[in-house]
Formats: C-alpha cells, sequence, structure tokens
C-alpha cells in the first residue's frame, strides 16, 4: 500500500506526486535496493552522529520521543526520524528539534529520486526514498545524536543499513503487519511472536548493545540467539534493569537507582516506554544525559494521536460538553493498552475506523465491556473493515456514517469519545480539528 502525502508547498508537492508513483515491493525482500540507492548519494548512513536505533510492535515512537525529549534537555542537538506522518509528511523527518522545512525537504527528495533515475531505476519504494532522504539530511546537519524508528518490522526494514548505532532497542511485542513480517520463509521461526522477535531483533549490531523489554518464552530464545550470533551485549528488562511503575518511575540497573516522574502522555505503558529510553541511554556510553536531563525529558515529552485528549476544534465542537479521546492503535497489543488505560473510567463511545488488512477485533474486544455505542467510519482512500466485520465483536448495534464528524454528531448527550483503530484515520482527525503535530 502506497503512503501517499500531500503538501501545499509547491516544490514539496511535485516531489511527492513522484514519490506517489513509485512501486509498491510486492514480494521484493531485501536491503539491495536501499543500499544501492546510497552508494549513488555517497553513503550518507556512514556519516551520521551516535545514531539510537530503535524497532517494536507499538511503543516505539514514543520511545524516540522519549529519547529525544532527555537529550534536548541535556542540551544536545538533536535529529530524530518517525513514522508514519500523521498530517505533514514533514513529521517524518526533525532536524535540531524542528520539523523539516518545505524548502530543504524538497531539495532532498528531488536529490534522492534523481539520483536513482540517473543511474538507471533501481525501482525504490516510497519508505527508501524517504529513508535516503532522512540520512542525506542527518549527515549533512551537524548533531550530537540521532534517534531512528524503525518503520516495519527490522531485519529488513530501510534504516537497518546503519552501520554503528550506538544502541539499539526493542519495544513491546505483538503480532501486526502479518502479511509481511509472518510470510513464508525458508529458515525463519515458525511461532508467530517467535518471528515477530526475529525479524525486530534483525537490527542487532555488534558494535551496539541491545536493549529491550521482557517478553515470553518464545521471543526470547530469538533475541538471546540473534545476540549471542552478532556478539553483542542484550540487556533484558527484569534480568539487567529493572521500572516498577506506580507514583513515579523506580528505575534500577548495575549503575544505580534512579527515581523518574511519570509521562504527561496517558497509559501505564507510556511509562514503560519512558522507561526503555532511560535504560538505552544508562547502556551506552557515547553520550552523557543526566538524571535530571531524564526527568526533564519525560515530562516534556508529546506525541499526538497516542492517547491524545483532544482539543477544542471545528471537530470535537461537535461532541458537545464531553472529552474526545484519540489513539493509532490498530493491533492486539495496542488495543490491551488502551483497554487497562479506561479500565477504571465511565463508559464511553467508540468511533472507528480500521484497514481491511487488521484485525477488526483488536480494539473492539478488550473494551467490549466498556462501551456505550460503536460507530464505523470509512478510512478514505483504503480499503477498509465494513461495519457488519465489528459485529462479532460487541453485542451494541454497529452503526455506519459517512466520517467522525456525521459519527459524532449522531451520539447522545451522556459519555466521553474514543476515536481509535487507524494511524490514517488520526490523522484526519487532527487535521479537522486543526491539531497540527510539530
Amino acid at each position: 500500500m502506497k503512503d501517499f502525502a500531500i503538501s501545499d508547498h509547491p516544490g514539496v508537492a511535485a516531489q511527492l506526486a513522484r514519490l506517489g508513483q513509485l512501486s509498491v515491493p510486492q514480494g521484493r525482500l531485501g536491503l539491495e535496493i536501499i543500499e544501492g540507492l546510497l552508494d549513488r548519494l555517497g553513503t550518507p548512513q556512514r556519516k551520521l552522529p551516535p545514531v539510537f536505533h530503535v524497532a517494536g510492535t507499538n511503543g516505539k515512537g514514543s520511545t524516540c520521543t522519549y529519547l529525544r525529549m532527555m537529550l534536548e534537555a541535556q542540551g544536545l542537538t538533536v535529529h530524530s526520524a518517525t513514522k508514519p506522518h500523521l498530517v505533514r509528511y514533514n513529521e517524518r523527518i526533525r532536524l535540531a528539534g524542528k520539523l523539516i522545512e518545505d524548502d530543504l525537504l524538497a531539495s532532498l527528495l528531488a536529490e534522492v529520486l534523481d539520483a536513482n533515475e540517473a543511474g538507471g531505476d533501481l525501482g525504490p519504494s516510497f519508505f527508501e526514498v524517504t529513508t535516503a532522504a532522512i540520512f542525506l539530511a542527518f549527515s549533512r546537519i551537524p548533531a550530537d545524536a540521532c534517534v531512528i524508528e524503525v518503520g516495519l518490522g527490522g531485519r529488513l526494514d530501510a534504516t537497518n543499513v546503519i552501520p554503528t548505532p550506538v544502541a539499539t532497542g526493542i519495544a513491546t511485542l505483538g503480532i501486526d503487519h502479518e502479511g509481511f513480517l509472518l510470510r513464508p520463509e525458508e529458515g525463519a521461526p515458525q511461532v508467530p511472536l517467535a518471528r515477530i522477535a526475529w525479524e525486530k531483533a534483525g537490527i542487532t549490531r555488534p558494535s551496539a548493545p541491545l536493549v529491550t523489554q521482557s517478553y515470553p518464552a518464545e521471543a526470547e530464545e530469538q533475541i538471546a540467539a540473534l545476540a549471542e550470533g552478532v556478539g553483542t551485549s542484550w540487556l533484558k528488562r527484569g534480568r539487567d534493569w529493572f521500572a516498577e511503575i506506580g507514583d513515579v518511575i523506580h528505575y534500577r540497573d548495575a549503575k544505580g537507582e534512579l527515581t523518574l516522574p511519570l509521562p504527561r502522555l496517558a497509559g501505564v505503558h507510556q511509562a514503560e516506554n519512558a522507561a526503555l529510553a532511560v535504560a538505552l541511554i544508562r547502556h551506552q556510553s557515547e553520550v552523557e544525559v543526566t538524571p535530571e536531563a531524564m526527568a526533564q525529558g519525560i515530562l516534556a515529552a508529546r506525541w499526538p494521536a497516542r492517547l491524545q485528549l483532544l482539543g477544542n476544534g471545528p471537530l470535537t465542537a461537535l461532541a458537545g460538553n464531553r472529552q474526545v479521546w484519540l489513539d493509532g492503535g490498530h493491533n492486539p497489543d495496542a488495543g490491551r493498552a488502551i483497554a487497562r488505560h479506561f479500565a477504571d473510567a465511565p463508559k464511553f463511545h467508540l468511533i472507528t475506523g480500521m484497514l481491511a488488512n487488521k484485525d477488526p477485533g483488536a480494539i473492539i474486544a478488550p473494551l467490549a465491556d466498556r462501551l456505550l455505542s460503536v460507530s464505523v467510519v470509512p478510512a478514505h482512500g483504503h480499503d477498509a473493515h465494513r461495519p457488519e466485520d465489528f459485529a462479532p465483536f460487541t453485542a451494541l448495534p454497529v452503526r455506519s456514517f459517512d466520517d467522525v464528524a456525521q459519527a459524532l454528531a449522531a451520539l447522545p448527550p451522556q459519555g466521553d469519545v474514543l476515536i481509535a483503530g487507524s494511524l490514517y484515520l488520526a490523522g484526519d482527525v487532527l487535521r479537522r480539528n486543526e491539531e497540527f503535530p510539530d
């Protein structure tokens, strides 16, 4: 599926139109294309500031945000790359803490696309061109550190050409992107979660410690084998570092103990993501960050569409006097995290829209006993689940609406609202409510 993007800037729009014409790699595996493209650009991936490289099913973007904010609280200049964008393509690239400016973005994309065409079309994907542009920007503009989020999987993700990161990390593991990450492959693990772990841990490098959460045994067996095979240290939560979440984060490892504040981002899982970011910093030696800066970074972190309480805007005005929450979660692991957050809250209304290749029960099933109503909207421009696909997971009637605005306007007067099920849907909600990520 192409990750289409639009821009009001003519130069960026022209390059995004070129990106939109690129093929989607159906069945193509490997890193040969991104490596060939980067060779034409002077191997920028070998000229980066110290890199933190983070994979995971859920939580990797939040972990990257905590890392960036902690490093910046230390007074360091940080570049970061996260995905996907929600409203503007520029959200994928931050230079020295700020979203990339349009003129530079247009120039970088043109340079990458021109290099591909001039040397004979390699057939890169949207993601490979984007990654090449990120590496160009990060290699040319000085910084003290880079934080780079894996896009899909890890082993074969376009970002997995960084030769010497200072640390690699894995956030939570769960079943997602089954068509790609669980496709049959000789030599790959057969147990689904073991296969997911094998793919994510493919970012492991000999020069960098691998820092992870704790997982079921079948996943940890794969991570242990990969770390041993590469010859790097594996630092696991519950064995090499510890985090107890209560009114604060009680963190400890071989270097000592820390008491850190809870994030302002909602959900216990956010404290766990913050703890992983702390562990990543504590288990590398290239960049120094004080406990005070870690605490400041945790409190400063913002990450849109992750249990985000929407502000006043054109869309929320339709909801009346009630809270409207937004989450881009779309897999069972995300559904369980959302359910934990709302476990003690009054019942609420769910508005959802999910791509057809996702599990329709992922969000609605864990919330089944917390819901007042279920409304389904399409994911415009994408194949999406129909209302009847959600019906087996709830005893409530499932109503269909053309968009979120209609769904909000049709709700009865009582009860707060959760909009969840797709990052595409989340981006549309932010745009309509005029809450643009910055």
